[in-house]
């Protein structure tokens, strides 16, 4: 993408004052993110961009080409907690930036930028953020897509959409991922990644331990990748396709408390599949073949910029409520996931390892 017909010409392009954006915070909505961050530095490559970041999703910023740096700050979602507030703001103030894009439409993500004495600070209208926001952005409920809602505070005010947005990148050294491999007993390249979990119960298809057991049978090396809420769930597909042993077929928990354990390990993957969730985004970001598995939420809306090496829906009858976008299953027995046959889903991933590997030889 190349956004210079919207440009203000050598004033924007000699700018160099800092910039922070104030992104959300869900792990797949702060991957989406990087598009912003590509967006701006098209706009201004002479500004430094800094990412606010929660300690969750710090791991990331590590890992995303243009971004300065992380400013790690835990901000509690359920209440206001002026007190780290100010803290965020001292700190803010300290960096001299010139603008804050703040893209959630909360009143309260607006305050730190503000008491920091940001001079621009850009955002949709939204909350009663006046006073707060003092670079008013009109029309986000036109904008079809989230990612259309974030990048366009990055470009010119009234600058129409580009055709496409620039995709979000993750790169992990070749040799962090061996060095990963080689401390956990892996092998890189061939091993399936599950990402079980999501945010919201409908949005989890039920039949990964089943698939676990297909994919191990057929010789495959098979990875759970997940958080902590996700332990439970992966004994559970651990237990349906054996430990195996180390570097051969079986199923190995690799879920835990740090998110980089979950980037390396979709980073070296030979494919990923996942649920709607911000394990699909990074493993998509980061290149690897990845299958996200949809039920209640739409592709079009919710799927990685960077395309999927297969999009798995259930194609047995067509559902009235789907998709519904809804957390909970109210309808339908949960269908939508159910419908989906894990032999189906294998036989995917082993087409996607195929044609992988042949990329690799060729």
């Amino acid at each position: 993408m190349n956004i210079d017909s919207h440009l203000g010409g050598n004033e924007e392009r000699s700018d160099t004052r800092p910039i922070l954006i104030i992104p959300y915070m869900w792990i797949g909505d702060f991957v989406r993110n990087h598009t912003v961050v590509r967006v701006l530095k098209e706009r201004w490559p002479n500004r430094p961009v800094d990412l606010l970041a929660t300690p969750l999703c710090a791991p990331l910023v590590d890992y995303m080409p243009g971004v300065r740096a992380g400013i790690v700050w835990d901000l509690p979602r359920s209440r206001l907690a002026l007190r780290r507030q100010f803290g965020l703001a001292k700190l803010l103030r300290e960096r001299n930036y010139g603008t804050a894009l703040v893209l959630p439409r909360t009143w309260k993500a607006a305050i730190a930028p503000t008491l920091a004495g940001i001079p621009e600070r850009v955002g949709w209208v939204g909350e009663f953020r006046f006073g707060l926001i003092n670079r008013w952005r009109w029309g986000e409920s036109k904008l079809p897509r989230f990612i259309d809602e974030n990048a366009a505070l990055a470009q010119p005010d009234g600058a129409p959409l580009p055709p496409e947005w620039p995709v979000p990148q993750l790169r992990v050294p070749p040799e962090e991922i061996a060095r990963w491999c080689q401390a956990n007993g892996l092998s890189a390249g061939a091993a399936v990644a599950l990402a079980p979990g999501s945010v919201g119960v409908s949005k989890r298809w039920t039949s990964y331990p089943e698939a676990a057991r297909l994919l191990v049978e057929r010789g495959l090396e098979v990875w759970v990748v997940g958080g902590p809420a996700e332990k439970g769930l992966a004994q559970e597909i651990v237990a349906a396709g054996g430990p195996g042993t180390a570097g051969g077929p079986g199923v190995r928990d690799l879920t835990g408390n740090d998110l980089r354990n979950g980037v390396l390990a979709m980073a070296a993957a030979g494919v990923a599949i996942s649920n709607d969730s911000g394990l699909m985004h990074i493993a998509a970001a980061l290149g690897t073949p990845t299958m996200g598995i949809f039920g209640p939420t739409s592709p079009y809306l919710w799927a990685p910029l960077n395309g999927l090496a297969a999009t798995v829906v259930q194609t047995k009858s067509v559902l009235s409520c789907q998709p519904c976008q809804s957390t909970v299953c109210k309808m339908n027995d949960h269908r939508c996931m159910r419908d989906i046959a894990a032999s189906d889903v294998v036989g995917i991933a082993q087409q996607v390892l195929s044609e992988a590997g042949k990329q690799a030889e060729s």
